[in-house]
């Protein structure tokens, strides 16, 4: 019987993240999807700056930047007229090395994540389906549907659901999926075309109740028109066609479209699960969470999931970590789902709002405040970091403690950089490690050095102090680059007992 450390139910960027995560770190595993072939129409467009940062830790981020397409700034169009622009080229300067909007499209992102993959001897068994799985005392035995139509029964020490909105890892956990499902119809057609909105910048149109957007792909002329419909034609989702829905590009945005290469459809759900754990059975991505593609969240959230989920198993799986560990995940991420549901639900029905007051906000107001907002630098970097998940933190839960600075246990670690250099470039390595910035004790140098913990210290210099960090404390930092401990002092006690009392050695 094949039996794997981990089994991963689909191989959307989920699951291949999960996947290539836990291989680095020399954990077996098994991925399947029931699609013969990784998707060709995916509406996943932006790849987020937290995402390219924890992506240097897989050694992906300089590739999706580099054949991904930079968005230089959003142009917002009422009445057939761009009525204002905000710059979005270095729109988080000073906060992160990706100070920008990153177009990557799911479908090339995932090439990339297979082939990555594939590196490790690890290839997705295609036309494989879940049928079902039981959980014993140290194990899951789940049973598949092969390509062939044979039925195989396999054993894994955890199961991860990684299997979209219809999760069959869901449904046999009887996990409840409270939300509801938008009236909309969203769509999305792949085009080759010209005209004033392909000059390889993001596109809005605002002047009905329903989202209409152009987004710019890498190549010249090709981009993604995203929208969505709610008249009569959203009862016919089955049916629509490209014709049907075009007239409003062309009209309103002045889109001559050339050439279409795909055109899909899709309903769009606001829906949380009741638990992101049962057992030895994990929910990931659009399996434990899905939303409106406000703000292009989802897949970016799904993978923060893989990554959260993955140090933390490859702790237990080997000996790193008593297995209470894997609580933690779910306490962390359902947190972060519930609010990210609660705000892209709140933006998107604000959008797409009708009536005559939602529609002199969108296209009186809206125009002029962008602009006037966008001159501000405050308003800029609140908006830069709530997108890019920078500010996603993990503060008051069971592994945040302390605060150093402005920087609390449970906190990305703020990037500080100048001439000399930055202090993420010791963030590639999938390991915990100690940040010094300042002077540090005998006893902390002794400690880390006796317990394989990498201790990074760094001369203080004004960056340190610009970015909010203590000077002479120190910062534990987890695998997935989040402070666990921020403290004043320099005594490795405190570190401790904070392994011990998490049932944690280091480890990798």
């Amino acid at each position: 019987m094949h039996r794997s450390d981990v089994l991963i139910i689909g191989a959307g960027p989920t699951g291949l993240v999960l996947a290539l995560w836990l291989s680095k770190l020399g954990i077996r595993v098994r991925i399947i999807d029931k699609a013969s072939a990784p998707g060709t129409t995916s509406r996943a467009l932006a790849v987020q700056a937290r995402t390219l940062e924890l992506y240097r830790q897989l050694d992906l981020a300089d590739a999706i930047v580099q054949h991904g397409h930079r968005v230089a700034a959003a142009n917002f169009w009422v009445k057939g007229e761009p009525v204002a622009r905000l710059p979005l080229s270095r729109v988080g300067e000073g906060l992160t090395p990706y100070a920008f909007l990153e177009i990557y499209p799911q479908d090339e992102h995932e090439r990339l994540l297979i082939e990555r993959l594939e590196t490790f001897g690890v290839t997705v068994e295609r036309n494989t389906e879940l049928l079902g799985f039981e959980e014993s005392g140290d194990g899951i035995t789940a049973t598949l549907r092969l390509a062939d139509g044979q039925r195989e029964t396999c054993q894994a020490c955890y199961l991860a659901g990684c299997d979209g909105a219809r999760s069959i890892v869901r449904k046999n956990l009887d996990t409840g999926f409270p939300g509801d499902t938008y009236q909309q119809i969203f769509y999305v057609a792949d085009v080759q075309a010209s005209g004033p909105t392909f000059n390889g910048e993001l596109h809005v149109d605002l002047d009905e109740a329903d989202f209409l957007a152009v987004f710019p792909l890498a190549a010249q002329g090709r981009a993604r028109l995203i929208g969505t419909v709610r008249d009569e034609r959203a009862e016919q989702a089955e049916t629509l066609q490209f014709e049907d829905v075009s007239s409003r590009a062309i009209e309103h945005m002045q889109v001559k479209v050339e050439q279409l290469n795909w055109f899909s459809t899709y309903r769009v759900h606001h829906r949380v699960a009741d638990h992101f754990r049962t057992g030895r059975a994990f929910l990931l991505g659009d399996a434990a969470h899905v939303h409106s593609p406000a703000g292009g969240q989802g897949m970016n959230t799904g993978i923060g999931d893989a990554i959260n989920l993955a140090w933390k198993l490859a702790a237990v799986l080997s000996g790193g970590a008593e297995a209470r560990l894997l609580d933690t995940y779910e306490t962390e991420r359902i947190a972060f789902a519930r609010k990210l549901v609660a705000t892209t639900d709140r933006v998107f029905t604000f959008v797409t709002a009708e009536g005559r007051v939602a529609d002199l906000l969108r296209t009186r107001l809206a125009p002029l405040l962008l602009p006037k907002m966008a001159s501000f630098e405050t308003s800029r970097e609140f908006l830069f970091r709530t997108v890019s998940q920078i500010t996603l933190n993990y503060r008051g839960m069971p592994l945040s403690q302390g605060v150093a600075g402005h920087v609390h246990g449970g906190d990305r670690l703020p990037w500080a950089h100048d001439g000399e250099g930055d202090n993420f470039e010791s963030l590639k390595c999938l390991t915990w490690q100690v940040h010094v910035y300042g002077d540090t004790s005998d006893e902390m140098i002794a400690w880390c050095h006796e317990h394989h913990v990498p201790l990074q210290v760094f001369d203080w210099r004004p960056a340190f102090e610009e970015a909010g960090l203590a000077r002479n404390g120190f910062y534990l930092l987890r695998p997935d680059t989040y402070v666990a401990i921020a403290q004043t002092c320099s005594d490795p006690k405190v570190i401790e007992r904070y392994f011990d009392h998490h049932g944690i050695r280091p480890f990798f």
